[in-house]
């Protein structure tokens, strides 16, 4: 385990080449002497460790990343780093059909009356920043379908060809464990090869697969407030509340290389794929970074002229499946 100071003056340990799980990064961090108040902790509630299926990807970003991005019809890193990064949707859906997932295969006989009963449980578990509409990077979002930017990214950066997926670092911070995945041309083949390939191991933390990222979350809760509780007898899964605890979190990250080119998209569909998002209780970006909704409509509107439509806010939407009382499956 390395560490380091990040580009916004973060202290950042790291692990190169590898997705440690919790398990193998705390005997890691252990290894190394690291003190860390939050990833030794002892008897944290149950908690579930589903598989997301992730097809969009999110790019947020302040006020003058997003002129930038208009100006260059695109993104670019604005530190001059060689990685843009981007980070995985997971929404009211994903938590849905990771539901419905982790049901089948807990209780792959339940009988129709057992499926009829079971309760929505995993989203009392998805607290995480992972899950919210906030941003703690600005309140710019961009949006797009995971397979427009592979596309785009080969389009402009393979040759045509298909980028190639690395297992890039783990990164550990106060409370956020982080799974980098590095996306590359296949140009850089020998330039990238001490990273190992990204594969479709049942095992593996992060993989790419039919179009999705596939992310088998290690610690989906931002405090532990529920003891996730199986019921055997009855085939059913229920989330029972506990006292607070406070552990570490996980997420995936994308980091593709463009070293200082622009990743370009038409501009109409970069005004169509961008949001307003409201400032997350904690931020990475400095407080000053941040806008009110009616100054974002503005600098916005000043961008984009040519396209009057309101910027819109990145609320929760409802799942596209009706999901009352409980869980049909």
């Amino acid at each position: 385990m390395q560490r380091q100071r990040n580009k916004r003056g973060y202290n950042e340990d790291f692990v190169d080449g590898h997705h440690l799980k919790l398990n193998d990064l705390k005997e890691e961090a252990l290894r190394v002497g690291l003190e860390h108040g939050y990833l030794y902790k002892e008897n944290i509630p149950a908690y579930p460790r589903p598989e997301f299926h992730v097809s969009h990807l999110n790019h947020d970003t302040n006020g003058s990343g997003c002129s930038a991005i208009s100006r260059d019809n695109g993104f670019k890193n604005p530190l001059k780093d060689s990685l843009l990064w981007w980070s995985l949707v997971v929404g009211p859906d994903e938590i849905t059909s990771a539901e419905r997932r982790l049901l089948e295969t807990t209780y792959p006989d339940r009988t129709e009356w057992q499926s009829q009963m079971q309760q929505s449980f995993l989203g009392k578990f998805a607290t995480s920043q992972a899950f919210q509409k906030t941003s703690r990077l600005g309140s710019y979002r961009f949006t797009f379908p995971l397979e427009e930017v592979l596309q785009a990214y080969s389009d402009q950066f393979c040759s045509g060809a298909q980028p190639v997926m690395r297992v890039f670092k783990t990164i550990l911070y106060k409370k956020e464990v982080v799974y980098a995945v590095l996306v590359h041309s296949p140009a850089d083949q020998e330039r990238f090869s001490h990273f190992p390939l990204l594969t479709d191991h049942p095992d593996s933390v992060c993989t790419y697969k039919d179009g999705c990222f596939i992310w088998r979350s290690q610690a989906m809760c931002k405090e532990h407030r529920y003891e996730l509780v199986l019921r055997p007898d009855q085939k059913q899964i229920e989330a029972e509340e506990v006292r607070c605890q406070y552990y570490v979190w996980d997420n995936v990250a994308i980091a593709l290389q463009v070293d200082e080119q622009v990743l370009k998209f038409d501009s109409n569909r970069l005004r169509e794929n961008l949001k307003f998002c409201e400032k997350a209780e904690v931020t990475i970006a400095r407080a000053y970074e941040f806008e009110n909704y009616q100054q974002a409509q503005t600098h916005v509107a000043d961008l984009w002229p040519d396209n009057p439509s309101p910027l819109e806010k990145a609320e929760e939407e409802p799942a596209k499946t009706e999901q009352k009382d409980n869980l049909n499956v």
